[in-house]
């Protein structure tokens, strides 16, 4: 059995999500096993609505929880919480093979660097979601909201990262990397992209394509995005405000009329295809990479179908050996020129 610790009271949705998503996992993966922490009574309440394999989900009682209005560096070490439970788990036991969780991103980013810790040579973990392309795959956006400003070295980490969880998480084999700027052009961009650019360029191991825009993003011309925190998150959430946008008009538009009413029934199945793949909750929450073992963050407001994802994604890369990937393309890669010039 591959065991995943679960967050059960992290999220807006929580208990309810959390649940139904694990039920949904336990379901879809026979060898998964699961513990969920948080407020036992509710956990158990809500499971007692889903017949589900009783053997392979156990819960573990925490009195408390992260909320949205916590400050995450205080809330660690202060409550004794649904979060930080897991994460000590995840850090003592070695048959758990990884954390998922809907709850606090600040708290997720700051228990994993306090408790469970980065891998050897990782400057900071970073935020990787898998964002649907126009190709039909995924494009990988690197990193979307843990670090806001960074180093050179740290971007060209993000790229190691972000090119092991392509082929760990997606079987992308030799994943072409793009630094997002605002240009193509090799000059564009401040002193930061500049030297980033420079270095992505020298080093062995990255098959790095160059400078892409944002409109580039979800073409699908670049397996890896890589950014820093500040900028991903803004444009993360351009994307998905975007989709919702484009999602919600065309609903107006085709109800909007009784001849759009019956445009729509013909082009019905055209429309699930669409929303398909639009659809960012197959794909789980977000990477959590560069920590010693798998931590997936999935949004705030997740549906149980996320939930269930996020699980099986974590498995998926788990099994696929993500963090020996990464250790491997760090010893391949030369970093220690941008380390030196960093830090000298």
């Amino acid at each position: 059995m591959d065991k995943i610790i679960l967050d059960g009271m992290g999220g807006d949705n929580a208990p309810m999500a959390t649940c139904a998503g694990a039920v949904q996992a336990l379901e879809a993966d026979k060898q998964l096993y699961i513990i969920m922490t948080g407020r036992k009574q509710a956990l158990t309440a809500e499971l007692s609505k889903y017949k589900y394999d009783q053997s392979r989900l156990e819960i573990v009682d925490c009195p408390d929880v992260i909320d949205m209005n916590d400050i995450p560096t205080e809330a660690v070490k202060r409550k004794q919480s649904s979060l930080m439970a897991a994460y000590w788990m995840l850090k003592k036991q070695d048959d758990i093979c990884g954390l998922v969780t809907a709850g606090s991103t600040g708290a997720t980013i700051v228990g994993g660097q306090l408790i469970l810790g980065r891998i050897r040579g990782i400057k900071r973990p970073a935020l990787c979601p898998a964002l649907p392309n126009a190709k039909g795959g995924v494009t990988l956006l690197c990193d979307c909201g843990a670090n806001a400003e960074c180093k050179p070295v740290m971007l060209c980490q993000f790229a190691v990262l972000a090119s092991a969880y392509a082929q760990a998480g997606f079987g992308i084999t030799n994943p072409r990397v793009g630094l997002l700027n605002n240009g193509t052009e090799e000059h564009k961009g401040d002193p930061l992209h500049r030297e980033t650019y420079k270095y992505l360029r020298q080093m062995k191991g990255i098959n790095f394509v160059g400078n892409i825009e944002g409109r580039d993003i979800n073409y699908g011309d670049v397996d890896v995005v890589v950014t820093d925190g500040f900028s991903g998150n803004i444009a993360l959430k351009s994307i998905e405000g975007c989709a919702k946008m484009i999602l919600a008009n065309m609903k107006t538009q085709f109800t909007s009329s009784l001849s759009s009413l019956i445009g729509a029934l013909f082009m019905r199945g055209a429309i699930k295809r669409m929303k398909k793949n639009l659809d960012f909750n197959k794909y789980g929450g977000a990477l959590l990479i560069g920590l010693k073992k798998v931590v997936v963050k999935s949004h705030g407001s997740s549906k149980p179908v996320s939930v269930c994802n996020s699980i099986l994604n974590a498995l998926t890369i788990y099994r696929n050996g993500l963090i020996g990937k990464v250790e491997e393309m760090l010893e391949g890669v030369d970093l220690d020129n941008i380390i030196v010039n960093q830090e000298g």
